[in-house]
């Protein structure tokens, strides 16, 4: 196997945590053992964190409650992710490419696959799979290593990514 990308979406304090605006839930947490599996058995992988980090006033908070604000405990990776060391992109849309490094970087790299984990499936996930999927990158997404708050939306675009946009679902 050739150069392999592991994406982590969005797995933050503010979405996996109890008390904060957009917790995505129990049933969330429940992908955190999976994602520390995979990171454990990819040892060679490069790891790029794509993560929610928004201004104060952002536009975005029209439509979600406040979250994740840039410097806040929202915006900090969970601690179980922490020792795995990897490259922190902050983000301020739902795909990991709108005005980030990430595309520079993955030119750099230039993987064989690109896996993609995190939260929510049918936000975040999603449009970064899109995004590299019009980039023609391989990409997987373990199923066990994505989540959502919501369960109808997160089946979506689960079907979504396998059916339309050609992701491999594992």
């Amino acid at each position: 196997m050739g150069k392999e990308v592991i994406i982590v979406v969005d797995m933050l304090r503010g979405f996996l945590e109890k008390g904060h605006p957009l917790y995505c839930g129990s049933e969330s947490r429940m992908i955190i053992p999976n994602v520390v599996s995979l990171l454990n058995n990819k040892k060679d992988a490069e790891i790029i964190y794509v993560c929610d980090s928004h201004e104060e006033n952002d536009r975005e908070f029209k439509m979600f409650p406040k979250h994740c604000v840039k410097g806040s405990v929202e915006s900090e990776i969970i601690d179980e992710l922490k020792p795995f060391k990897g490259t922190v992109i902050p983000k301020t849309r739902y795909s990991g490419f709108y005005n980030t490094l990430l595309e520079d970087i993955l030119k750099k790299i230039n993987p064989d696959k690109v896996t993609v984990v995190g939260v929510c499936t049918d936000i975040c996930v999603m449009h970064t799979v899109a995004d590299l999927r019009n980039r023609d990158y391989s990409v997987e997404v373990p199923v066990n290593c994505v989540s959502s708050f919501d369960a109808d939306n997160h089946r979506f675009a689960l079907k979504h990514m396998e059916k339309v946009l050609g992701a491999k679902l594992v």
